[in-house]
């Protein structure tokens, strides 16, 4: 497959025949400007919700197994304490304990039980953290509209986030950033709001705010909400989430529950009409209605005085599913397009002056075996521009720099092919004694220096980071095209022109 220069600069040229391969070059960020993030997943805030789950599958077991219970709450990080009634036997409810939590680790403590996640179960927590942070993340970057992002995870708890061509970098990291866990809570209608508002809130409670904008005159307000800190139904059950107006024009988002998330949905609206349910999200009350009547069907509606632009985010947050954890930005960079597009033309410049020099050397001081050699190093850059192109890898400004070292380390096999020929002609060979002999002895060299550089690119690849890894990319492509064209290339097209046109003597 061939591709041309010019898919550099963004596209395929109007000339190109349609018959040929359309493929473009993926431009890194530093040639076509946009976003550069260091992401930062806070692990341990996944390990304190698994923590915050198991007081729940706790209270569950102790209710089946039909055993009483004064209290139970999240101690710490990653352990759930149990307390129990004087007349229960810890025996027996470290029994239940071990037999229900196999990846949890239980002991006695002076009032109870204490079960703590096991060390093997809260590393998985983390490395699913950080998993799954970047499958969501590359979801939302897809229905976000991002033409060729570059997500890859760094360490044990960082992401790198490259966005080229990005528009509006803030809504980019608005969206990236956002939580999006959504939750169904009941008010508690009974807590003394005021109370807690002065700081007394409930243990069962949690103090949280509706934000209500303008609307029809109405100014914007804040309004505080005593809600009960179980949370009944989350977004982890919806199947969609859609843009769709109310009858005020305003944009509001649909959303639809799964066939469990419905018969949920359905039960807890049944068993609490009367009442109101907040819907929450990132703990921050969208809205609060009082439950008329049971809903079925498993659809639901968020209203918050949206603009357009923050209901299509907000269902694109939904649909892609909410993060396991915070993530933060560690580092931020953005470059602009005229930087992208200076840098393409300086480096595509500096590669077309380099190697245009390097074709006249070569064909001026090795005449015929010299222009043999150039068009071996102008497939080799072909063959690059081509597997870049077929694997989707981004050719950045290093990388560029990459293809002009390549031209050089290309050049230099093919002068040792050359000389090593010149010397068998010399000893009075015949031309296809002195091909072989040239190819079988600067094999070996070239070889040895091909593999070494090549072991370097692997080394910067693996533990570089941004422009370096671009760099390493360009090169270990280039290297193995190079061994093919100056050791098998140019040998068959010596071969086909001295078989076909009878040539006696070698020009070099």
């Amino acid at each position: 497959m061939l591709y041309s220069l010019p898919t550099l600069m963004g596209g395929v040229p109007a000339w190109w025949p349609g018959w040929l391969p359309s493929k473009t070059v993926y431009r890194g960020l530093d040639l076509q400007g946009g976003l550069y993030l260091l992401l930062h997943v806070e692990t341990d805030k996944a390990v304190e919700q698994s923590a915050e789950n198991l007081v729940d599958e706790v209270r569950l077991s102790m209710r089946k197994a039909k055993l009483r219970y004064q209290a139970i709450k999240r101690e710490g990080r990653d352990a759930v304490d149990l307390k129990l009634p004087a007349d229960v036997a810890k025996a027996d409810v470290l029994k239940v304990i071990k037999e229900e939590f196999r990846n949890s680790v239980a002991e006695e403590t002076p009032d109870g039980v204490r079960l703590r996640l096991s060390p093997t179960e809260v590393t998985d927590l983390k490395k699913f953290a950080v998993d799954q942070s970047i499958q969501t993340i590359r979801s939302r970057i897809d229905q976000f509209g991002v033409a060729e992002p570059s997500l890859q995870k760094q360490g044990e708890d960082r992401i790198l986030l490259q966005l080229p061509g990005l528009n509006d970098p803030s809504r980019a990291k608005t969206l990236i950033g956002r939580t999006a866990r959504l939750e169904f809570k009941l008010v508690d209608e009974k807590g003394d709001l005021a109370a807690a508002l002065a700081g007394n809130i409930p243990p069962d409670d949690q103090l949280l705010y509706e934000e209500r904008g303008p609307r029809k005159g109405q100014a914007a307000s804040r309004q505080p909400l005593l809600l009960k800190k179980r949370t009944n139904l989350t977004g982890d059950l919806l199947t969609d989430a859609r843009v769709n107006f109310d009858q005020f024009g305003e944009a509001l988002v649909s959303i639809t529950f799964n066939h469990q998330g419905a018969r949920k949905f359905a039960q807890l609206t049944g068993e609490h009409v009367g009442e109101r349910m907040a819907i929450v999200l990132d703990d921050k009350v969208y809205s609060a209605p009082v439950l008329r009547e049971k809903i079925e069907g498993g659809r639901a509606q968020i209203t918050g005085n949206f603009t357009m632009e923050e209901a299509h985010d907000l269902a694109i947050v939904l649909r892609a599913g909410a993060l396991p954890a915070p993530v933060t930005i560690l580092e931020e960079r953005t470059v602009g397009p005229t930087l992208g597009s200076d840098s393409i033309r300086e480096g595509v410049l500096s590669s077309l002056i380099g190697g245009l020099m390097v074709i006249v050397f070569m064909a001026v001081y090795y005449k015929g075996l010299g222009m043999l050699a150039n068009i071996a190093v102008i497939f080799n850059v072909f063959i690059v521009m081509a597997v870049l192109a077929a694997l989707q890898a981004a050719l950045t400004l290093p990388g560029i720099a990459g293809v002009v070292l390549l031209i050089g380390m290309a050049v230099d096999a093919n002068v040792l092919i050359i000389e090593r020929i010149r010397e068998e002609l010399r000893l009075g060979k015949t031309p296809f004694a002195a091909i072989d002999q040239g190819y079988e002895k600067a094999f070996m060299t070239i070889l040895d220096s091909h593999v070494t550089t090549l072991a370097t690119a692997l080394i910067l690849f693996q533990f570089g980071t941004g422009p370096v890894r671009g760099f390493a990319v360009t090169l270990i492509i280039g290297l193995i095209s190079s061994l093919f064209t100056s050791i098998t290339l140019t040998r068959m097209m010596l071969y086909y022109i001295l078989h076909n046109r009878r040539i006696r003597q070698l020009s070099c």
